[in-house]
């Protein structure tokens, strides 16, 4: 084997890419019931891609947002989310939460960004969210350590 072939985890291992699949549908699944749309799972989706550096799961992603609704505008701004007024308290909330879980600050700045997600979140959709970031994190690590490519639109 040659050292700059890549290895793609989810080819080496399907039955372990099946099973993050199938995290990721209960996730979507959880999300649903929590309420969550499929606009602001992508919205939350393409931040936690952002914030990892994932050019495979940012193209994905930034499609499925626009597929569910999302602007071009919010997408353009969002990594600047804090400094607008285009986005919801509940999606403040959760892009807070999910910013938290993906960055690990420390430990003063978590719970004060978990005290804020709690205060406009249900515990349903607070859990919902914090899976979404866990969820995506690991889609993430996978795509950016397997070195997927993105591939030109047509």
């Amino acid at each position: 084997m040659t050292a700059n072939r890549h290895i793609f985890l989810d080819k080496q291992h399907p039955a372990v890419w099946r099973a993050i699949n199938g995290l990721g549908l209960k996730v979507k699944e959880a999300a649903a019931e929590a309420g969550i749309g499929g606009k602001m799972l992508e919205l939350l989706n393409v931040r936690i891609s952002q914030i990892n550096g994932c050019a495979y799961c940012l193209d994905v992603h930034v499609k499925d947002a626009l597929q569910a609704g999302e602007t071009q505008q919010r997408l353009a701004v969002l990594p600047a989310w804090r400094d607008t007024a285009l986005f919801t308290e509940k999606e403040r909330a959760a892009l807070a939460l999910v910013e938290s879980i993906t960055e690990l600050p420390a430990q003063e700045i978590r719970e004060q960004e978990e005290g804020f997600a709690r205060g406009c979140l249900t515990e349903e959709e607070f859990s919902v969210v914090s899976w979404v970031a866990v969820c995506m994190n690991a889609f993430n690590r996978v795509s950016i350590t397997s070195h997927h490519p993105v591939r030109r639109d047509r």
